[in-house]
Parts: structure tokens; C-alpha cells; sequence
């Protein structure tokens, strides 16, 4: 039983380094006037456009007519694994991705800036302060994704 009792308390601190067990969640995802929300001064996100230079990464760059690519754009989002699209626009995808194990939710937010023909990308934690590297992990895996669909350059 001891070695039982030994296990779970190790379970439960990862989950609650994790973020499992937070009494508040980061910013709620959504659009700022001028696109995406900065991350959170936590280390629980990535944004193509941070503040924080350690919490960035590369917006994606479209390969032709925006209008065009953008709805394999969404499909590409929405084919990710555990992951489900919540709203979506002409300029706009906001998805939610769960964790296998845990069940955590992350946002995954894109927004098409069709001027320029690139994408600004935000992943964060909805709730903890950790993600070790799962957020930037996600966008780099769609940027593969997006890369292979032929859709962005690399």
C-alpha cells in the first residue's frame, strides 16, 4: 500500500507542475483590436507576434491567394489530433486541443492577415504555469502539417 501511496503523490505533483491543478486560468483566448492577445508572462505559451522573445515563433507564410488557401488552412487545423475547431471566420480559427493523458485544454488560435499573406499562430494553456514545450511543439507540428499540404513556405 505504501508503494501505492508513493505513486499517486508523485502523480499528483506532476499534474500539478502540469498545470492540472490551478486555482486560475490564464486569459481567456479571443482578439485584440489589432489581432491575437501577447501571451501571459507564464512560460505556458507561444505567439508569433510576443513580447517576450522566448515566447516566439514564426508566423506562417501563405503560398498564393489567401481567399484560396485559407479553408485548407481550417482543414488542416481541424484533421490535428484531439483537437476541435470552436469558431472560425473569414480571417479567423480558434481551436481548442486536449492533452492525451490529462485531458488539459489548450487554445490554438490563428488569424490570417491577407494584406501581407501571413498567419500570426498563438497556443497557450487554458489553466497552470508549465507546459514543458507542448504549445510550441503543437504550432511547429502544424507548421509541418501546413508545409506537407503545400499551403505555406517554408
Amino acid at each position: 500500500m505504501l508503494h501505492v501511496n508513493g505513486l499517486l503523490s508523485r502523480v499528483l505533483l506532476i499534474v500539478a507542475i502540469a498545470g492540472g491543478i490551478s486555482p486560475k486560468p490564464i486569459e481567456a483566448a479571443g482578439m485584440e483590436p489589432s489581432g491575437l492577445k501577447d501571451c501571459p508572462g507564464s512560460p505556458n505559451c507561444v505567439f508569433s507576434e510576443a513580447a517576450d522573445p522566448e515566447q516566439r515563433v514564426d508566423p506562417f507564410r501563405l503560398k498564393g491567394d489567401s481567399a484560396k488557401i485559407w479553408p485548407a488552412v481550417l482543414r488542416v487545423v481541424a484533421a490535428m489530433p484531439r483537437t476541435a475547431v470552436i469558431t472560425h471566420t473569414d480571417h479567423y480559427i480558434q481551436a481548442e486541443c486536449k492533452s492525451r493523458i490529462f485531458r488539459f485544454v489548450d487554445e490554438l488560435e490563428l488569424f490570417l492577415k491577407p494584406e501581407s499573406g501571413t498567419v500570426s499562430v498563438r497556443s497557450a494553456s487554458q489553466s497552470g504555469y508549465y507546459d514543458f514545450g507542448v504549445n510550441r511543439h503543437r504550432v511547429e507540428y502544424l507548421r509541418q502539417a501546413l508545409l506537407a499540404a503545400g499551403l505555406i513556405e517554408h
